[in-house]
């Protein structure tokens, strides 16, 4: 069953769907919706257990996709260029793949359509097993998070996440002063349903942009086959001195690689 994803809403003209990675939320491809919405109506989304929308039990790429759908019907959206990153870009990919006259055009941001091996391990680790009745900031919180994850950018990142318990929340959470915005347990528990491959068979034959960090090892070229297998119509552009996260690290490239892209008419 779908949820109702969280969703803002900014720009005018053609509708361009923009998804998150794993851990993310609608902010993080703000960069890219704050350079395109001169031009196209940006809907940017909160995946399921992540940001602001709904915590639900089930966590795969079959019902995210789902999600996006719904939330097209929603908004009267009969058409929509989407863009999505790592996890978002799966979830784009299974978008296209099991609804191909839904999807004008589809950018996929360093990802490829296969299968991964657990990558996130040590995350996962260092966030669950943060004891949060024993957080009181959120340099306390980075200080503990930094025994499972070494990386300040990547623990910045994460602790996005780490929001402060309302007064309203006081009798869900006891006296935790910060909780997780998203669903942990699920994301955890469902960790291996997203590094699978999107699952709808497709193929998906409508333009297609596949944009990769030439630091970043997520798209390799023994995954061309099963790029040109599901996307036969896909171009590929690297971005040099940026890893998996592209979109931020040469904002403007990115961006300038999207308008091109999403400018040429796609074929009816």
């Amino acid at each position: 069953m779908s949820v109702e994803l969280n969703s803002r809403v900014m720009g005018e003209g053609p509708p361009l769907i923009l998804l998150h990675g794993l851990f993310g939320s609608l902010e993080n491809l703000g960069g890219v919706a704050q350079r395109l919405q001169d031009q196209w109506q940006i809907h940017a989304l909160d995946l399921r257990n992540h940001g602001r929308s709904p915590h639900t039990d089930t966590m795969d790429y079959t019902a995210m996709a789902d999600d996006v759908i719904a939330y097209m019907d929603r908004q009267g959206l009969d058409r929509a260029a989407i863009l999505g990153h790592s996890m978002g870009g799966k979830t784009a990919m299974e978008v296209a793949l099991a609804n191909p006259g839904r999807v004008d055009h589809l950018i996929v941001a360093d990802i490829a359509p296969v299968a991964y091996k657990p990558r996130h391990d040590a995350i996962l680790e260092g966030m669950t097993q943060l004891d949060l009745t024993q957080v009181q900031s959120r340099t306390d919180a980075d200080r503990k998070l930094s025994d499972k994850v070494e990386a300040l950018g990547v623990r910045q990142f994460l602790l996005k996440n780490l929001v402060k318990v309302s007064d309203e929340e006081r009798h869900q959470y006891g006296q935790t002063a910060f909780r997780w915005r998203l669903n942990l347990p699920v994301i955890e528990a469902s960790y291996s349903n997203l590094t699978a491959a999107p699952s709808a068979a497709g193929p998906f034959e409508g333009p297609t942009l596949f944009i990769k960090g030439a630091d970043s090892a997520y798209i390799q070229d023994k995954h061309r086959e099963a790029v040109t297998h599901l996307f036969p119509s896909a171009e590929l552009r690297v971005i040099q001195g940026t890893g998996h996260w592209l979109h931020a690290e040469k904002a403007d490239t990115f961006a300038t690689l999207c308008r091109r892209f999403l400018e040429a008419p796609a074929d009816e």
